[in-house]
């Protein structure tokens, strides 16, 4: 892999993250120490894969996302409870992180993402890569294209919800995403980009329950897009995704990524 080069944290090993050292070496801490990682969409996939890596001591965490807590989605969340209901999500999940994981500098950032909130300046505060756990398509491509464009690694979470099986969860490349609607539709917008591939992913080829309608019982938060539909949702699969998301992220800053595939080929299924 490539130098990192954004944010530069103290080379700093405490009794807390030992087993993490014994894990990847004094040199793979090291550079898990000296990162900053942007996650965008902060739900239930977004916030365990931050939660993951704040507790293997990750240097600094970009915290990105738009809408605040509500009551339906504390069964999901990592960390937040009934104390960061109406908050931000950025927010909420920036301060507990700070509580538990005091060694990781977090940085809560409310914002939409669009392709003009993309170019501001400072979007990137310094991040190494990226995550990606957006679950509005427009969005989703307009970031995952940013980072293809401007070669920063990103790691992208497909649908989580509606579905129960970890093991039909998969690992690798976009363009051999099978089986899920929301890889498929995102593979689409991509090719007008003029991308085919580039982005690591976890997805399942699992068939998803289907939607309900929308809940008109729910805060509308964010007033921009269209009403979606209710995704029946646990904790455990979206919890899977963020774990999944966090490993290949420690892997590709230590250096010791693999491929993430399972040599099957993308079919617009």
């Amino acid at each position: 892999m490539g130098e990192l080069t954004g944010f530069i944290w103290r080379p700093v090993v405490m009794d807390r993250f030992k087993r993490v050292v014994n894990f990847y070496g004094e040199d793979g801490f090291a550079r898990i120490r000296n990162t900053r990682v942007l996650v965008a969409g902060l739900g239930g996939v977004g916030s365990h894969c931050a939660s993951a890596l704040a507790r293997s001591g990750i240097g600094s965490l970009v915290l990105v996302d738009f809408d605040n807590i509500t009551e339906s989605s504390l069964n999901r969340n990592a960390v937040v409870g009934e104390e960061g209901l109406n908050k931000p999500k950025a927010e909420a999940l920036a301060g507990t992180l700070t509580s538990l994981c005091p060694d990781t500098e977090c940085i809560p950032v409310k914002l939409f993402i669009t392709e003009s909130t993309l170019e501001a300046p400072d979007f990137m505060k310094e991040s190494d890569l990226v995550v990606d756990a957006i679950d509005s398509v427009n969005p989703k491509t307009q970031l995952l294209q940013y980072c293809v464009e401007r070669e920063i690694p990103v790691f992208s979470s497909m649908g989580a919800a509606g579905r129960s099986d970890p093991s039909k969860i998969q690992t690798g490349d976009i363009s051999i995403s099978t089986n899920c609607p929301l890889a498929k539709i995102v593979r689409k917008y991509l090719k007008r980009r003029d991308i085919n591939q580039g982005i690591a992913c976890v997805w399942s080829t699992e068939e998803g329950m289907k939607h309900l309608p929308p809940d008109k019982d729910e805060p509308r938060l964010d007033q921009r897009g269209r009403i979606r539909n209710t995704l029946p949702s646990l904790i455990t699969m979206p919890g899977i995704f963020g774990y999944t998301l966090a490993q290949m992220v420690l892997d590709h800053i230590t250096g010791q990524e693999e491929c993430y595939t399972n040599g099957v080929s993308s079919q617009d299924v």
